[in-house]
């Protein structure tokens, strides 16, 4: 059963062409107050701090899954969420575990996209050694990585491209975004094939 579920969703695929899905989103924020990180190292066990080698202090928030930078002026840095919702439940478990040392954030931390990570494939196989010469802004070293960077500069994205047609997209600040800059690179590719 399994098999025929992997073959239905590959002609899928081809049929519409592309797939993407967020797998990353990096946001700013600021918690508007200044934070202990030697109390917040000291109290909480999902945390790291070496302020010789670093200013801030990382947080592991195991539901959702992510991860946060902390600096002592309130600033945060949160990765790992795939949606938008995930990245508002890590904000608040931060703000949780501040309570638990006697800091009260008092408001809803504003959240500025900085990165969205997609991942997806575009229903094609893709010859990279021939992309690499006809393609503008393209950096590829099949020696170190078996992938192909590719920065289209007007949809203000970074492709990483594979030859089975898998792609990654980083650079864009919105799911929109990242799907108008996959159209646009399938669009390229195709006048190119």
């Amino acid at each position: 059963m399994p098999k025929k579920t992997a073959k239905k969703s590959k002609s899928v695929t081809q049929e519409t062409g592309k797939d993407l899905q967020i797998v990353n989103i990096v946001v700013s924020s600021s918690l508007e107050h200044s934070i202990p990180l030697e109390k917040m190292a000291a109290t909480l066990s999902n945390t790291e701090y070496n302020p010789e080698q670093f200013p801030g202090l990382v947080i592991r928030i195991k539901d959702p899954k992510t991860s946060a930078l902390i600096f002592s002026s309130g600033k945060i840095v949160c990765t790992g969420a795939r949606s938008i919702q995930k990245v508002e439940e890590s904000i608040q478990k931060i703000i949780e575990s501040l309570q638990k040392i006697g800091i009260k954030i008092t408001i809803k931390p504003k959240i500025t996209i900085q990165n969205m990570v997609a991942a997806g494939s575009i229903g094609m196989d893709l010859n990279l050694n021939s992309l690499a010469m006809k393609l503008p802004n393209t950096e590829y070293e099949p020696e170190q990585f078996p992938g192909l960077v590719y920065k289209l500069i007007e949809a203000k994205a970074t492709f990483l491209l594979f030859s089975n047609g898998k792609v990654v997209c980083t650079g864009t600040k919105s799911e929109a975004e990242a799907r108008a800059a996959l159209d646009k690179l399938v669009v390229i590719l195709k006048k190119l094939q």
